[in-house]
């Protein structure tokens, strides 16, 4: 079963008078806490289309003028971790974090880190795609160091959008081959994230790149039970010294690395699929039973799976 969800919401079914207070709440609930404000000009308008696929958000909006801002006071009051892949469609973007700036034509895609404040400027009507994505399903790395920057509309980065943008339509009509479709997604848009790195800091260094590639192949394998440092090493063409000197860098080890992605397959797996007994959940993620799955899902959230399954 694939946990999909679908809300549409328009401009047209408001009231002209509160259409835009009821614009900010729904951006809010789509995204993350934001403080948003019109831009000059006549009557607002807006279309918002927002789909949930396994944990990934997909939102296709479309507006008049406006200013965005994520705060600190806001990032206190809802503390989301997400990485948020911003793709122009139409229209103009000005987007500002950590001191960097991001103009956005159609076709360019720009990251941001919600857990750092942000701004966004439309001076003009506008259309884009935003992927949210919890950081906890992409490598393990800083975000901070790749917000504010785009790809551009050609060149690889293409590649990145192209996908996000065709998996969007996809899910709307067919959530089963997009939910089969979307680790692979996931995958690229990490890939994507390290170019918009890489495109402003100093060249990655051997140990980032096995670091990268270490990370990809523990997601794609994480709910083997047989996994282990010897077949992530054998698989990513590295000896173990030289993986664990790559993961010390980054201040996760293996065994975090294998524990996080598991907890967070499994927590997917509870909300898809509330009836299913937590043996099978642990069996389904890798864990080598359920007193060694308790153990760590609680490691990982602070509580446990019943709890967090009853919440």
């Amino acid at each position: 079963m694939t946990d999909h969800t679908h809300a549409l919401w328009s401009s047209d079914d408001i009231d002209a008078s509160d259409a835009f207070a009821y614009w900010a709440d729904v951006v809010c609930d789509a995204f993350v806490g934001v403080a948003v404000r019109p831009g000059p000009g006549a009557a607002f308008a807006g279309r918002i289309e927002t789909s949930v696929l396994d944990g990934i958000g997909f939102t296709a909006l479309s507006a008049g003028p406006q200013q965005v801002a994520r705060t600190r006071r806001l990032i206190a009051r809802d503390q989301e971790d997400v990485l948020l892949a911003n793709i122009q469609l139409g229209g103009r973007a000005r987007l500002e974090q950590n001191g960097r700036v991001a103009v956005l034509a159609p076709g360019a895609m720009a990251f941001v880190d919600s857990t750092r404040p942000y701004a966004l400027d439309f001076a003009g009507d506008f259309s884009q795609l935003v992927v949210k994505v919890p950081t906890a399903r992409l490598p393990h790395r800083s975000l901070s160091a790749a917000t504010a920057v785009e790809l551009s509309a050609s060149g690889p980065g293409r590649v990145v959008t192209d996908l996000l943008v065709g998996l969007h339509r996809v899910q709307s009509h067919d959530p089963g081959a997009a939910a089969a479709l979307l680790p692979h997604a996931v995958d690229l848009l990490g890939t994507g994230l390290a170019w918009a790195a890489d495109s402003t800091l100093p060249a990655a260094s051997a140990a980032a790149l096995t670091r990268e590639r270490v990370h990809r192949f523990v997601r794609r394998h994480v709910t083997d039970p047989r996994l282990d440092a010897a077949a992530v090493a054998a698989g990513c063409g590295v000896s173990r010294r030289t993986m664990y000197r790559a993961l010390a860098e980054d201040g996760e080890s293996l065994t975090q690395l294998i524990r996080r992605l598991r907890v967070s397959h499994a927590q997917r797996l509870v909300r898809a699929h509330p009836e299913r007994p937590l043996a099978a959940v642990a069996r389904e993620c890798g864990f080598g039973g359920e007193a060694q799955f308790h153990r760590a899902f609680k490691a990982v959230t602070g509580m446990t799976p019943g709890a967090y399954r009853g919440r």
